[in-house]
């Protein structure tokens, strides 16, 4: 590697860590192309395309790597489908080097994964709608029901975010589920996928769904690998609290029974709020998503994604509550899953079970098999406490992808041979309230 391209990773490892990651982009294109690269030795500014303070993260989200992981958890990815031929890089290109201990790849891998900024491919066991979900669809809004939209502010910035009234809403306190959709997707196209206004209707609750911004993410993924948005009271989860706080002020609900969930991104976000924010929601479920804190910054969540946590990043999540309060989880998860891989679910549980391990609790095991209808087989592991109580539940759902398992076809993202995941999470959250406070 001659100095020009070292001069080059450093600058753009530089610009990745202040966020900059237009400006990161352009210092590896213009050291691929023989630009000099301003030095951050010589107080020379790199231009950016961010510098006015707008956060432009890459998506590292829905994009699957073609990668060959074997031995983590006995999981084993299979190759995707080949893409378009691209360029040959140089040889010079082709120099093995380490981003960061944990990502290991040749530079034209890192640069490829810039390059992909605002570009969301399918993953194997997926359904990807053409055009977008009409409102009058039964999945989004069920007849009877209300889809209306609100937005909350803060010093974090501004969110809108849609609730789903069920028709038997006349007043009485319902239990309040909150949807954290995954990158590319809105509330109407999460809850087409994932029928849940469908299933609020037959056991009446509300339905909050908050849409991430594409001025804080450009492909609306939540920011689920920056430090600042990992933490109780700043960034996106402020947000995201902000949001489940007003729906609460607003409508009568059970404050004993508030859930979240999400996909991808919004299950890695999930996790981050049910760690921050232990006392305000009483279960959370994460669907091909990551356990809290699983990154830091751009490499450490490229390392997570393909292999779980890496072992040099502390667990725990930043400015979260020091409370021995367990939140129960429920999580989902293919083996077959390119994006995230499985063994990110398993990180997940393990989370919550190192926490109760310290506070002497013990925990139960059982494992059930079974098959979806005409569908993928899967593994269901439950970790029950003393008195029976389910309080963690894993599902490893075979030969699927990284996609909702058991969703519409009428939403992206989904895979419709999985057994139901919105029904086993509604099951699993409504199985639990939190005990009223004196």
């Amino acid at each position: 590697m001659n100095d020009r391209m070292y001069t080059g990773i450093l600058e753009a490892t530089r610009l990745t860590r202040a966020g900059h990651l237009l400006a990161a982009t352009a210092a590896i294109q213009r050291a691929l192309g023989g630009v000099t690269v301003p030095s951050a030795a010589t107080g020379t500014s790199s231009p950016s395309a961010d510098t006015a303070g707008t956060r432009v993260p890459l998506v590292i989200d829905v994009v699957p790597e073609a990668v060959e992981i074997t031995g983590a958890q006995g999981y084993s990815r299979a190759q995707p489908a080949a893409e378009a031929p691209v360029d040959e890089p140089s040889a010079e290109a082709e120099e093995r080097v380490t981003v960061m201990p944990g990502v290991s790849g040749s530079f034209m891998d890192f640069v490829e994964r810039l390059r992909r900024e605002g570009i969301a491919r399918g993953a194997r066991g997926l359904t990807t709608p053409s055009e977008p979900v009409p409102a009058q669809n039964p999945d989004v809004v069920p007849e009877g029901g209300k889809f209306v939209t609100a937005s909350y502010t803060n010093q974090a910035g501004t969110r809108a975010y849609k609730l789903y009234i069920p028709s038997g809403y006349q007043g009485q306190a319902l239990p309040l589920i909150v949807m954290l959709h995954g990158c590319t997707q809105t509330p109407d196209d999460f809850a087409a996928g994932t029928r849940m206004n469908a299933l609020a209707e037959e056991h009446p609750c509300l339905v909050a769904y908050p849409a991430q911004a594409s001025g804080a993410n450009v492909s609306r993924c939540w920011n689920w690998f920056n430090a600042a948005d990992q933490q109780r009271d700043q960034g996106e989860p402020s947000l995201i609290a902000g949001i489940t706080h007003q729906v609460i002020s607003t409508y009568a609900v059970d404050p004993q029974r508030v859930y979240i969930a999400g996909l991808s991104a919004g299950g890695a976000m999930a996790a981050i709020m049910g760690a921050t924010y232990p006392d305000l929601y009483t279960a959370i479920g994460v669907h091909s998503g990551l356990p809290p804190a699983a990154a830091h910054d751009l490499p450490s969540a490229f390392a997570a994604m393909q292999q779980g946590r890496v072992a040099n990043h502390p667990p725990g999540v930043p400015g979260a509550v020091a409370s021995s309060a367990i939140v129960p989880t429920i999580v989902f998860h293919g083996d077959g899953d390119t994006t995230v891989h499985p063994c990110n679910g398993e990180q997940v549980v393990a989370h919550w079970r190192t926490i109760m391990a310290a506070t002497g609790t013990n925990l139960a095991t059982q494992v059930q098999r079974g098959q979806a209808p005409e569908g993928h087989a899967y593994t269901c592991t439950r970790h029950q406490n003393a008195s029976g109580q389910v309080i963690l539940e894993q599902w490893l759902v075979h030969g699927a992808g990284h996609a909702w398992s058991g969703g519409s076809p009428n939403g992206s993202y989904t895979d419709p041979k999985g057994p139901d995941a919105t029904q086993e999470m509604r099951r699993f959250f409504f199985a639990h309230a939190r005990r009223p406070s004196h």
